[in-house]
């Protein structure tokens, strides 16, 4: 007999983050656990939120329904649970993970498998959470480093800027964070053309119809899409 489930997905205003993170390889990914596990989907809820903080949950209104309708769709002999692609798609705080077990929903995260108990979830999030705060220092570090060189930070013409001074590891990096971005926006431009828009303009469109903003959190433009474009294509 298949079980009930609700799916849950997310994603960035500011970064999508790498193909994993892209909305269609999290459908496809949950949809997948679903068909393995016995699951039906009863209902799925999309977000497009930073989720920063511990305080994440009220700006996330998607996953607040979704809890709302686990808890109506499920009893105390079966339960439905939330699915979820991956643990980064709910937070990476443990703060904000620990609030999420209180709501007595189950929550599963596809990629850490079925067995994964809110203990688990727990002990994820604290790696992951240790993980991004090395990578914040790091980063604050590098740019202290550069400012004391004499980079210029934040100029316009950042990447030519930095090579102009000899920077190689600066431009790779420059140029890796914007290959990211544009992979993490391959699949919901992949999803846009299949309903037949495939200008630069009508995707630009349909993305701020979406509310996904460019990576620096402003309005898409036929010349913004067409770097993404660009960038997919190379």
């Amino acid at each position: 007999m298949s079980r009930l489930a609700v799916a849950y997905y997310r994603v960035s205003t500011k970064r999508q983050g790498r193909s994993g993170l892209g909305l269609e390889a999290q459908r496809e990914a949950v949809e997948r656990f679903a068909r393995d596990q016995g699951y039906t989907l009863i209902s799925e809820f999309t977000e497009v939120e930073t989720g920063k903080g511990s305080d994440a949950m009220e700006t996330r209104p998607q996953l607040a329904a979704a809890i709302r309708d686990a808890k109506l769709r499920g009893t105390k002999s079966e339960p439905c649970p939330v699915l979820v692609a991956k643990l980064d798609r709910l937070s990476r705080d443990v703060h904000f993970v620990s609030g999420l077990m209180r709501t007595h929903v189950r929550f599963v995260v596809t990629e850490l498998g079925p067995d994964a108990d809110p203990f688990m979830l727990h002990i994820y999030a604290a790696f992951a959470e240790k993980e991004r705060n090395y990578i914040s220092e790091r980063t604050k570090n590098a740019l202290a480093a550069a400012k004391a060189r004499g980079i210029k930070l934040g100029n316009p013409n950042g990447a030519a800027h930095l090579k102009g001074l000899g920077n190689e590891n600066a431009v790779d990096a420059l140029k890796a964070g914007a290959q990211e971005r544009a992979e993490g926006l391959s699949g919901i431009i992949a999803s846009i053309r299949a309903e037949g828009i495939t200008s630069a303009n009508g995707i630009a469109n349909a993305l701020n119809t979406r509310h996904i903003a460019t990576p620096r959190g402003g309005q898409w433009t036929a010349r913004s899409v067409l770097n993404v474009l660009n960038r997919l294509s190379a």
